[in-house]
């Protein structure tokens, strides 16, 4: 008969062996400090001290189960589980006098200081009770990875059969863990598996009045709540995140921190939600925040309903605002439209609805797919004068017999044939050249293509740097049609159209050769700081020849820093800060052994070794801080000639944003009081757009 101490031993070397599955070893984790949505009492039975548990017995086993081998890893274990358990009995006193399970915020920083590795599990209980397992929608890990399928490791959809794994990345616990987890890939390509965070993408309405359904949006990530910036704030978003609360099915968007600032951080610069996602985690365009946006422009929402404008429309489906399947509101429902009797009448009245002012243009044969919901509108015969598509001639409410696949559609067109814009660059001033033509966005090909073509496109996005030309798809490849090939301008046109090409969609390429440029509006010596938590702070770069580089920290002072911070427009003290803080570099170092008198008025005018020159690394990049009010490091947009410059800020692209006019060496808004489309259409003609 085995021992006792045998069957211990067999039961964990089975733990440990490659065929139990999911290794035992679990990364230790801080204790994350959260706010509601994380604040639970644990349930009883809950596994505690996992790790120490695991590296205690995984010493066990390389000690060939000798204990006095292993006594710091026991003892490991055992100040965890008495801490463990003396927090639960602080717990319980809490919740008995009324502090419902949370630990006092002097209470919990102190724990986390004595503690900084302990891990409290999150509530991940969709599908816990009557299934026995996680059967959520969370895909990303508690630090925002994505998780892998679980059809990538077949072996465990042997191993754990009717567990609720298969051809999907939800986070799960098929192996009854207390928590869900996932496989997902290391940046070294290795597979590594974590805990998921079950409230990452939560949402909450902060607000200053009673209503509950209105409010400041903040969005949970990665441990921390976060605002959204309303630069790009819509209706569709809006939507999204009403949807998500359970607040109903349209969201009316609200800018310029109606409801009060954030005192966190920005999560979003965009969500980019196409407007029937069931929670915001789902629209695949949204954006991180990548430029500055300041307190003030905290987005809000309001969801009710509006009052008086018809039965409320959306689009959905389309890549663009102003396109999409169309769907109506009804009886607390979306649905679709039959495309029986569609035309460009009825697209007019969607238009004009939806406040497009573009060329209204009827698709039919679910253009941009198919909708899933009631179809509740069909034989729609609209005048063109209707002030909602509520108001046509249509076969009633829910009267149709059509199917899905001939939902109708609109586009709300604001380009006209020859536009171009720049795609996929890290700033508006570059990318690749896409021109539009009979509907749709395509590529250039590259053939033929010189400076003498990209300050043709310079010129006409109103960009007045220097141009230069890219090929091979130096910013990504497209993926629609090739528009043009073989253009040849003399330098003279106004517009690309106007070049010599080989005929709209005649060419002999691939998307491999789409062109790019770049009309860059920077000088040699311009300084920037990359990577702050503000625009005051960061890592130093410079700009020279066609490249921004950092600089390296020899002989930095804080006499350097002041003469960076100066030449930022910033007014106030200038210290160094630590090696490393604001991260590596990754492109070029350019400057080194950096020695300022204090006078200069720009870093160029500093003592300095020979551009590019250098003993350094990047890990000895260089950053400051700056305090006092400065610049940004914005693009300024080319004006005309004639009166006090302007420029358009925050905009999608160049032709819209925030309207700023330059007076007096500085940029400023303008107030929007009588403001109207009789001074937009001033603005956009002294930019070159009418």
């Amino acid at each position: 008969m085995a021992t006792k101490g045998s069957g211990l031993q067999a039961k964990v070397s089975r733990m440990l062996s490659k065929d139990f599955g999911k290794p035992i070893l679990k990364p230790n984790k801080p204790l994350a400090l959260r706010n509601e949505v994380a604040n639970r009492k644990l349930r009883q039975g809950e596994a505690s001290c996992l790790t120490e548990m695991s590296v205690m017995m995984a010493c066990w086993k390389q000690s060939e189960f000798n204990h006095a081998a292993c006594t710091q890893e026991v003892q490991a274990f055992q100040r965890c589980t008495a801490l463990a358990q003396a927090e639960r009995k602080a717990r319980m006193g809490q919740e008995s006098s009324g502090q419902g399970g949370r630990l006092h915020p002097k209470q919990a920083n102190t724990l986390l200081k004595r503690h900084p590795n302990l891990y409290h599990p999150l509530s991940c209980t969709d599908g816990f009770t009557e299934l026995g397992y996680y059967n959520g929608s969370v895909s990303e890990t508690d630090s925002g990875a994505p998780c892998l399928p679980w059809t990538e490791f077949p072996d465990y959809l042997l191993q754990y059969p009717g567990r609720g794994l298969g051809a999907h990345n939800y986070c799960r616990n098929p192996d009854r863990e207390a928590n869900p987890w996932c496989f997902y890939r290391l940046s070294s390509g290795a597979i590594g598996w974590a805990y998921c965070d079950c409230n990452q993408g939560a949402v909450r309405l902060s607000s200053s009045s009673s209503s509950s359904q209105s409010g400041l949006v903040e969005v949970y990530l990665n441990g921390h709540w976060g605002a959204v910036c309303d630069s790009h704030w819509t209706e569709r978003d809006a939507s999204v995140i009403c949807r998500q609360l359970g607040l109903g099915e349209i969201g009316t968007p609200l800018r310029h921190a109606h409801f009060g600032t954030s005192s966190g951080i920005f999560h979003f610069q965009r969500l980019g939600c196409h407007g029937d996602e069931d929670f915001l985690l789902k629209c695949k365009n949204r954006k991180f925040m990548t430029n500055d946006c300041n307190h003030g422009n905290e987005a809000g929402v309001v969801c009710v309903p509006p009052e008086g404008s018809g039965a409320p429309l959306r689009l959905v489906g389309g890549t663009e605002d102003f396109e999409g399947r169309v769907e109506v509101y009804h009886n607390g429902r979306w649905g679709t439209i039959c495309d029986d009797q569609w035309d460009d009448m009825d697209a007019e009245v969607v238009c004009r609805q939806l406040g497009f002012s573009g060329t209204p243009k009827a698709w039919s044969w679910a253009q941009f797919g198919s909708g899933s919901g009631p179809i509740l509108l069909d034989e729609v015969r609209c005048s063109g004068n209707e002030l909602s598509l509520e108001e046509c001639v249509h076969s009633g409410w829910g009267e149709h017999n059509c199917d899905h696949v001939e939902d109708a559609a609109v586009s709300c067109n604001p380009y006209s044939d020859g536009v171009v814009r720049l795609v996929d660059g890290d700033s508006p001033s570059e990318g690749r050249v896409e021109i539009y033509y009979n509907g749709a966005w395509g590529s250039v090909c590259d053939d033929s293509w010189t400076e003498v073509n990209a300050q043709v496109v310079c010129r006409q996005l109103r960009f007045s740097g220097t141009p230069k030309a890219w090929s091979w798809a130096q910013f990504g490849s497209g993926s629609g049609p090739i528009l043009l090939d073989e253009v040849r301008c003399s330098g003279n046109e106004l517009s690309l159209e106007e070049c010599v090409h080989s005929g709209w969609g005649e060419h002999n390429c691939d998307h491999v050769e789409d062109a790019a440029v770049s009309c860059n509006p920077y000088s040699d010596g311009v300084v920037r700081l990359v990577d702050g938590d503000s625009p005051s702070e960061g890592r130093v770069e410079i700009y020279y020849n066609g490249a921004w580089g950092s600089v390296c920290d020899d002989s930095w002072t804080e006499v350097n820093a002041q003469v960076v911070c100066r030449q930022l427009r910033f007014r106030g003290r200038a210290r160094v800060s630590a090696q490393g803080r604001y991260g590596a570099g990754s492109g070029l170092i350019l400057l080194d052994e950096v020695q300022c008198k204090g006078g200069e008025r720009s870093l160029l005018g500093c003592a300095h070794a020979a551009w590019g020159r250098h003993d350094c690394a990047h890990s000895e990049d260089v950053g400051v801080q700056c305090e006092g009010e400065g610049e940004t490091n914005e693009i300024p947009q080319p004006s005309s000639e004639t009166g006090a410059p302007v420029r358009l800020v925050d905009g999608e692209s160049p032709r819209e944003g925030r309207v700023e006019v330059l007076l007096g060496g500085e940029w400023g808004s303008v107030c929007d009081d009588g403001w109207t489309d009789d001074h937009a259409a001033v603005v956009c003609k002294q930019l070159g757009y009418m």
